[in-house]
């Protein structure tokens, strides 16, 4: 990984990086189900608690700095938060220390409302093993 400056950064912020650091649900999916994302829920402890997705992996935003050593280098690392301010937050960090890493455009609630009913069947299927 190559750690950036924030002003290197900020002086290299394109169009392109603007569409490169957003990423919408149907993509984040394929990504995951692929392997090749890692997501990252970033809310608060008690938010956690109080409801979960089922899918991703818990790291609070304060807890962010101390605990990069549970992201994968290798892997597209995707931030989400029940609408989209502090996914940036976190993945202008995680940019900054050399991850590759988007946010989730649509928020933790849009993903909740794609993975409902049919869908969330249709996607977990690609998780399982079909039954002979």
């Amino acid at each position: 990984m190559n750690e950036k400056d924030f002003g290197d950064y900020l002086r290299g912020f394109d169009y392109d990086e603007r569409k490169a650091m957003k990423i919408r649900i149907p993509e984040m999916l394929e990504l995951y189900r692929k392997g090749e994302a890692q997501l990252i829920d970033i809310r608060f402890d008690e938010e956690f608690a109080a409801w979960q997705l089922g899918i991703g992996e818990h790291i609070p935003l304060p807890q962010l700095p101390d605990r990069l050593g549970e992201l994968a280098p290798d892997k597209t690392i995707v931030t989400m938060c029940p609408h989209y301010d502090r996914a940036e937050v976190a993945r202008l960090y995680l940019t900054i220390k050399g991850y590759q890493a988007r946010y989730l455009t649509d928020g933790m609630l849009g993903l909740a409302n794609h993975l409902r009913g049919d869908n969330a069947r249709d996607y977990m299927s690609q998780f399982i093993a079909p039954k002979e």
